[in-house]
């Protein structure tokens, strides 16, 4: 009974760690093939948010089809405060959409 609970124990983790690895590649698909469709770059995107956030730092971004937009968004940080400035800048023509402040705690 406890070689057979080793092994189910063994079998489900193994499980476990390939679904993970395919739900990362199919992300990771899934962002090339945004890319591919977006005319504007990621660095371009990048500089264009940077310019809304003077002397910050991009803390996380990505590029999202919001209802058959291709939007990239990026929150931004500043040293030295606590503010989060998050930026969306439109794949296509590379305008910003929204910029939003706001104060973590």
């Amino acid at each position: 009974m406890v070689k057979l609970r080793i092994i189910l124990t063994g079998a489900l983790a193994w499980i476990m760690v390939a679904l993970g690895a395919a739900g990362c590649a199919s992300e990771q698909q899934a962002q090339a093939a945004l890319r591919a469709q977006a005319r504007i770059s990621q660095a371009q995107a990048v500089q264009t948010a940077l310019s809304h956030a003077p002397g910050g730092a991009i803390k996380d971004g990505e590029l999202e089809n919001d209802n058959g937009n291709l939007i990239w968004w990026f929150d931004i940080v500043t040293p030295g405060s606590k503010t989060i400035t998050e930026v969306s800048v439109d794949a296509m023509t590379g305008g910003v959409i929204s910029v939003a402040t706001e104060t973590g705690e």
